[in-house]
Parts: C-alpha cells; structure tokens; sequence
C-alpha cells in the first residue's frame, strides 16, 4: 500500500474518531439524565407501590439499558478504530524503514 494511501486511511479514520468520541461524549451525558431518571422513578415506585409507577419504572429503565447498549457498542467501535489505526502506522512506519 502506497504511503499517500495510507496517510489517506489514516486521516479518515482520525476524522471518524473524532466524531465517534464526540458522540460518545453525548451518549455518556444522555446515559446518565436517563440513569437518573431511571433512578428517580424506582424510588416513586417504590414509594407509591402502584403498577403505574412501577411501569413507568420499567419504561424509564428500559430505555437507560437501551442506551447502556448502544454505548457500549460505540465503544467497541472506537476501540476497533484504534486498532485499524494502530496497523496503519504500522505499516507507515515500515514503509519508511524500508527506504
């Protein structure tokens, strides 16, 4: 691989870095008004001991183990980005010792 292409690859993935950690960034902020939303409605629940409190328990809940996934699978994602980036400059490097 051409080493104009590999710096291609590499600033691409810097850029969907960037943006990925940007959104994780909002994910964590979201994930924790959720939580404690979340937290909030259980103690009503338990407080209150009705079914509707206890569903909007379970809704409010749901919706915070939702967004756990999702950011969980961010962060997969960002951890293979790295990875792939790691194996670019790798190669870059090689490249270079090779000359």
């Amino acid at each position: 691989m051409s080493r104009s292409l590999i710096e291609r690859r590499l600033f691409d993935l810097a850029q969907r870095l960037r943006s990925a950690r940007d959104e994780l960034s909002v994910v964590d902020e979201q994930l924790a008004a959720l939580t404690e939303a979340a937290e909030e409605a259980r103690i009503r629940s338990l407080v209150s001991e009705t079914p509707l409190a206890h569903r909007e328990y379970a809704e409010a809940q749901r919706h915070a183990d939702v967004l756990a996934r999702s950011r969980r699978t961010l962060e997969a994602s960002i951890e293979q980005m790295r990875a792939s980036q790691d194996q670019l400059l790798d190669r870059l490097v090689a490249g270079d010792g090779a000359k």
